[in-house]
């Protein structure tokens, strides 16, 4: 005998003690797909016969099961289940998780239960016990579909239970093998000559057996193919057609649902369009309209395609629903769900659902009329009603493209005018941020933010930063190199070019280091509206996130790189373009850091140690001996020249954006694409031509391309470093040419910063230098830097891939939230 399962499902054993329930489960089941009653007593009190355990056992086993349904896992049940207060416990599980109960009894003869029973030590009862199973299961036997159980094989004899194989069927809605490409149609309502119009302009060829695609493409229907439009007998035929030709697949709309149950002869409210379909249909042959009844009975409520990336359902469905079975997905698929209130037109009020869908995969739906088909949130809603006069649309899967044609006439009168959806679809919630997060990234995998980073990230996030629709990314932390053991120097290019032959890299770009402040440039054509939800040209925001300018001078200098992007945006089609820039000088930002922090320890240094020495070569004079003294404080007061010298160099006078300029180093992303793998020549040509539009506001990045193993070309490298930190220059970046580069251990570093000895001066101290203090920094590490910098890069990266394939706004902000959250790592802030 061959026992069906439906995947996914909640299987019952259902027999007496005896009857061969844990040799029938252990013959076709896994190990770990069976739970037993018997196993969860030993696991609760080191006894599986102690029937006192069973209440604790039994909710031990519930939990578990519930898990694994949870999962969509096939779990089995193996206890006597003969009681029907028991059985009920279990179908509300299966219910619970939207999965089919079903059950297996092996009704197998008293004698034999009471036989094996005997012979077994461990079975203390006597056979009043497997007798009154016995009774139990014989009353239960007819009314086990009654109680819910979806299917139940009964297996009514030794041999029928040794005969027994079992087979998982998929359900009904796992398409997951189907892997498109589609074109997913929205509401037709009976509009049969848009919907021709529809498929040619798709590419269909649309002929007496149907329309195929000469491409191979397949067409998928999101229901409400009938009522209220001219023609629905003329849609059904082209529909049924292509769907028994293998060119179409169509889910149940709740029209056809109501269709069916009339043409069932039950008892309908004619209304909605339903007495025109009807009329038409009674003008068709018998033949005709019991292929109609057939294929809407046919019809299921929702498809899971493409591996499970795309769900399709008339309603739209929940991520908790996908690819489940039972009569509340089934509901929502077809109907949605209400708030139970009614509007000004007594239709009832629609829960959006869209705007707290976080699913992966993406959900295309109709059943709601819309003017236009817009994305929420990985969703969108293909019915922009056609028979009410508006427009009759698909969506192009994979390519996320949505073709229309317009309705010939309004067929019907709707109660209620079109209405974009109201949604809050850019809304984030705490839910989206808070708490041990894993970020999955396609460069170094999942990487994993702990609550007291997002705690702390909230914080700065909250109060400070820019509108989230505006963050796109942020950039990333970067690593200095190994510690260089050159006399009186930390950092040399040496280590930098070393650490980069060492992994593989044969081709780096060394750039020059601005003295300036990182930023991010969101530039739009026009306005973000369309694009991002927000008016505005565009933003300019720092490293966490914060508004780089005030707003006075963001919409100007917005202005003058939009004017000077003009080439790009024609050149890469796009409507909006985002770059990683050095926004100089440093005080245009952080005049306060200058001012409140460095200038008042150079000149308490400057005037303390001035009179110092003045004091000590006075005692000099007179025969004291503080030559040592005196030769300190002399070399700390060099020192301290030194300081307020390295940190003058980032002060220049700017008057609004006069002074300003702007140093872009990278091209991140345009519409549709990142260009984190584009060399970084092609990113400093492109920052090369906004230079050559706008000199006044745009300096080019000096850069020399090294080869690592040419020894000629290092020492090239480091002399072009000590010729630009000896001119007061902040350093240099050296970074793989070709940009994203995998070495021989995995992602390697996308830049190491070189820094000169008279800036670090600035980060470490004016004294650094001296050899005490050199011996002691150089025992930094690096290792919790370079991870950082390195998962910082893996998230950015993730962001805008995300952005190009214009993934939901938390799926976004999720990376966006996540580097920010980990700048609070404990790493020394000075490396």
């Amino acid at each position: 005998m061959r026992l069906a399962i439906p995947d996914m499902s909640l299987v019952v054993l259902v027999g007496a003690s005896g009857s061969g329930k844990s040799t029938f489960a252990a013959k076709h089941f896994r190990p770990t797909q069976v739970l037993s009653s018997d196993t969860f007593r030993g696991l609760v009190c080191d006894d599986e016969n102690d029937q006192s355990a069973s209440q604790a056992a039994f909710d031990a086993l519930h939990y578990v099961a519930a898990k694994r349904l949870q999962a969509g896992r096939v779990t089995v049940v193996d206890a006597t289940n003969t009681q029907r207060n028991l059985r009920k416990e279990l179908i509300e599980l299966a219910r619970a998780h939207h999965v089919l109960p079903v059950a297996i009894v092996l009704d197998v003869p008293e004698s034999v239960c009471i036989e094996r029973t005997r012979a077994r030590a461990d079975r203390g009862f006597g056979d009043g016990v497997v007798r009154r199973q016995r009774d139990e299961l014989r009353r239960s036997l007819r009314n086990l579909e009654k109680e819910g159980f979806r299917r139940v094989h009964v297996l009514s004899s030794v041999d029928e239970v040794d005969a027994a194989e079992i087979t998982i069927e998929p359900l009904l809605n796992d398409k997951r093998s189907e892997t498109g490409p589609f074109d997913i149609i929205g509401d037709v309502h009976g509009c049969r000559a848009e919907l021709v119009e529809l498929l040619t302009t798709l590419g269909y060829v649309v002929g007496s057996g149907g329309a195929n695609h000469p491409d191979g493409r397949r067409a998928v229907f999101v229901g409400d193919l009938v009522d209220r439009g001219p023609d629905t007998a003329g849609v059904l035929t082209l529909v049924m057609d292509m769907v028994d030709a293998g060119n179409a697949l169509a889910v149940c709309g709740n029209h056809e649902q109501k269709l069916l149950r009339a043409l069932r002869g039950r008892k309908v409210t004619v209304s909605h369009g339903l007495a025109e379909t009807l009329e038409q249909l009674a003008a068709q042959p018998d033949e005709f309209r019991e292929r109609v009844r057939d294929f809407c009975d046919r019809l299921v409520a929702h498809y899971v395609l493409d591996g499970g990336k795309l769900v399709v359902a008339h309603a739209g469905l929940p991520q908790h629903y996908h690819g489940r079975a039972s009569g509340a997905v089934r509901s929502f698929a077809l109907y949605g769900d209400t708030t139970g209130e009614t509007d000004e037109y007594g239709l009832p009020v629609r829960y959006p659902w869209a705007d707290d869908y976080r699913g992966s995969a993406t959900v295309v739906y109709g059943h709601t009329p819309t003017p236009v088909a817009e994305w929420i949130n990985n969703t969108i809603c293909l019915d922009t009603g056609c028979v009410f006069g508006g427009r009759l649309s698909a969506l192009r899967y994979p390519e996320r493209e949505v073709v229309s044609v317009a309705a010939q006439r309004t067929w019907y009168e709707p109660v209620k005018p079109l209405q974009p959806a109201i949604t809050e679809a850019a809304a984030l919630t705490l839910a989206d941020v808070t708490g041990r997060r894993v970020i999955e990234t396609g460069q170094l995998g999942r990487i994993t933010v702990h609550p007291e980073q997002s705690a702390a990230a909230l914080e700065v996030m909250s109060r400070f930063a820019v509108d989230p629709r505006w963050l796109l990314y942020l950039p990333p932390t970067m690593s200095p190199p190994d510690t260089s053991t050159r006399d009186g120097l930390l950092e040399h290019p040496d280590e930098a070019l070393r650490a980069y032959r060492n992994a593989g890299v044969e081709q780096v770009m060394c750039q020059e280091k601005h003295m300036g402040s990182r930023a991010v440039i969101l530039v739009c054509r026009d306005s973000g509206r369309e694009r991002f939800g927000v008016d505005g040209p565009g933003v300019v925001h720092t490293r966490t996130g914060r508004a780089f300018f005030d707003p006075g001078l963001t919409e100007p200098f917005l202005d003058r790189v939009r004017t000077a992007a003009t080439a790009l945006f024609d050149e890469l089609d796009t409507d909006w373009l985002l770059f990683d820039v050095e926004i100089m000088p440093w005080t245009a930002k952080a005049a306060g850091l200058v001012t409140g922090q460095y200038a008042p320890v150079g000149a308490a240094a400057g005037a303390v140690l001035a009179t110092a020495g003045q004091a000590l070569a006075a005692a000099a004079d007179r025969g004291v001996d503080v030559a040592e003294l005196l030769e300190r404080t002399r070399s700390r007061a060099a020192n301290t020249d030194g300081y307020r010298a390295a940190y003058r160099r980032y002060c220049r006078p700017t008057s609004g954006l006069t002074g300003v300029t702007v140093a872009p180093f990278a091209l991140l992303a345009a519409e549709g694409r990142s260009f984190a793998t584009r060399p970084h020549d092609w990113h400093l040509a492109m920052a090369d031509r906004l230079a050559a539009a706008d000199p006044d506001l745009f300096v080019t990045t000096r850069r020399l391309t090294v080869h690592t193993g040419d020894d000629a070309s290092v020492a090239q490298a480091s002399r072009w470093w000590e010729e630009l930190t000896a001119s007061g220059a902040e350093g240099m970046v050296v970074k793989p040419a070709a940009n994203l580069v995998r070495g021989r251990k995995g992602l390697v570093q996308p830049g190491i910063k070189v820094r000169g000895r008279e800036y670090l001066r600035i980060i470490y101290g004016p004294d650094y230098t001296e050899d005490r203090h050199l011996t002691r920094l150089r025992e930094r590490n690096l290792n919790r830097k370079r991870s950082l910098a390195l998962r910082e890069y893996a998230i950015g990266i993730e962001a805008l891939d995300r952005v190009a394939a214009r993934e939901p706004l938390w799926r976004i902000h999720e990376c966006v939230f996540a580097v920010l959250a980990l700048e609070s790592d404990p790493v020394d802030p000075r490396l």
